[in-house]
């Protein structure tokens, strides 16, 4: 039989697939009622692939659920604005996606409910974890938050976000299911720490970038009018470009 025209020859090398990456939401919780801003952060369980016992701010990626759970107020227009900018293909009502993963996220790995209770419970909610919003009565307000900041993780990372990070007062949370954090949990200890104790903490590289951020922020009047950060790798150098 004649050999084939690979015969003997190494097989060719396959290039490997990128990284998908994934839409996701960060909420950070910021306590004013000091004289030093203090922010809730969490850390994550050692056994994570991603980020393992590294501080972090609660969040996670979008659900499905996240695109039909009701709200009482909705982002401003300027944070929708920066929400929809440098998004290709656009879609569809991302910033309220985005807004409701945040504070989903954030009722999962550390039990509090961000929202309001002068509307009464939502009439319907998806399955899972928004159900306990409607047994405590409260409803996510979207007009509580502020976008604060959006970062791609660099390609040489295992897993590849597109991260919007949000922020809300202190007073926003009404309501708390205990026993969410433990040795066994998502986030293993939270801690409410002013700006220079987070620092101390062993964070993620776009964590300590995102605080600075947040600092400039507060010390701006933390008025949601502000420019937003972008931060992402082009051409092999981290950028930081504004929304």
């Amino acid at each position: 039989m004649a050999a084939g025209p690979t015969d003997g020859a190494p097989a060719p090398e396959r290039k490997a697939r990128p990284l998908r990456i994934r839409n996701a939401a960060t909420l950070i919780i910021v306590d004013r009622s000091g004289d030093r801003p203090k922010v809730l952060m969490g850390r994550r369980h050692a056994g994570h692939t991603f980020m393992p016992g590294l501080f972090v701010f609660p969040g996670g990626r979008i659900e499905l659920g996240d695109r039909t759970m009701p709200v009482a107020g909705t982002l401003n227009d300027r944070a929708e604005a920066a929400l929809a900018a440098r998004v290709h293909p656009p879609l569809f009502h991302l910033g309220r996606v985005l807004a409701l993963a945040a504070i989903r996220e954030t009722y999962e790995e550390t039990g509090l409910m961000v929202g309001s209770l002068d509307y009464g419970p939502p009439e319907t909610t998806p399955p899972g974890a928004w159900s306990a919003f409607r047994e405590a009565g409260v409803m996510p307000d979207l007009e509580l938050l502020q976008f604060v900041a959006r970062a791609i993780t660099p390609p040489s990372r295992p897993k590849r976000f597109d991260t919007r990070f949000f922020a809300v007062d202190r007073e926003a949370v009404v309501a708390e299911t205990p026993g969410i954090v433990g040795p066994d949990s998502e986030l293993t200890e939270l801690a409410w720490v002013d700006l220079a104790e987070a620092r101390r903490l062993d964070l993620p590289r776009i964590t300590g970038i995102v605080l600075d951020e947040l600092e400039a922020r507060l010390e701006a009047g933390f008025s949601p009018m502000l420019p937003v950060p972008f931060f992402r790798d082009v051409d092999g150098a981290h950028t930081r470009e504004e929304l």
